[in-house]
Order: C-alpha cells, then sequence, then structure tokens
C-alpha cells in the first residue's frame, strides 16, 4: 500500500473534487446557474466537503483528522439536500439527480468508513510523534 503523502493522495479528497465539478456543470449546462442563491450554497457546501478533508488532514493529528472528515461527511448531507431542492425546481432532471446523488451516498460511505478506521488505529498523527531532533523536555522535579 502507498502511503499517503498529501491530502491530494487520498481518494475522498478526489471523490470530493470530482462532485465539486460536477456541481459546476450543473451550474454552467441548467438553470440552477441563474438561481443564484442556491447555487451558491451549493457550491459552498460542495466545496466544503473538499476543504473539510484537507484541512484535517493537513492538522497532522487523527482526533482532529476525524472532526473534519465529521464536517466534510454533514456537508454531503447538506449538499444532497439542497439537489432535492434543485430537483424539485426544475432545475435539474431525475438523470442529473440520481447520478450526482449516488457519488455523494458513495463518498459520504467513504468518510464514514474512514473515520472508523482512524478510530480504530493505534497510529495518532505525526505531530504526536517525538523524534531524536525534538525530545521530550526534562522537567526539574524528577521522580526517585
Amino acid at each position: 500500500m502507498a502511503k499517503i503523502k498529501s491530502f491530494e493522495d487520498l481518494q475522498v479528497w478526489q471523490t470530493a473534487r470530482d462532485i465539486c465539478n460536477d456541481i459546476w456543470l450543473l451550474f454552467e449546462k441548467t438553470s440552477l446557474g441563474k438561481d443564484f442563491d442556491l447555487r451558491n450554497q451549493m457550491s459552498r457546501s460542495s466545496g466544503s466537503v473538499m476543504d473539510n478533508i484537507s484541512e484535517g488532514f493537513e492538522r497532522s493529528g487523527n482526533r482532529e483528522f476525524i472532526h473534519f472528515l465529521s464536517i466534510a461527511k454533514g456537508s454531503c448531507g447538506e449538499l444532497k439536500s439542497k439537489l432535492y431542492r434543485a430537483l424539485d425546481r426544475k432545475h435539474i432532471n431525475e438523470e442529473e439527480f440520481e447520478s450526482l446523488t449516488v457519488k455523494i451516498n458513495l463518498e459520504n460511505s467513504k468518510l464514514g468508513s474512514f473515520i472508523v478506521y482512524l478510530n480504530s488505529t493505534e497510529y495518532k498523527g505525526s505531530k504526536f510523534n517525538q523524534s531524536a531532533s525534538n525530545p521530550k523536555p526534562e522537567t526539574k522535579n524528577k521522580q526517585p
């Protein structure tokens, strides 16, 4: 298994980026682009998924990463709800709705599985590793 060196290596981030781009294409090819309030909300919630994955990864600690993955998961739900509004307002058709809903549901499931995995691992994140170049500071009151 390849080592994850950056958030761009994460499949959940790559999928979130694809969803974000799919949403943008809807703005360009449907009347959704003219519903400025809904368009802006959908743009923010789809961007929030990928942004929270990247921000959590960059925090270098599992607890914080899990927290941001949870926020990303919530943004998936928010985006799905907004898709229903776009469908109800006839900005998108059933096929466009279904295609994106399948992707969002899959992303939500992957985020949930990733959270479960991170909760089960003993690794706490790179910011909690002590190295020879950064030893623990000595305390003045040593126990006998």
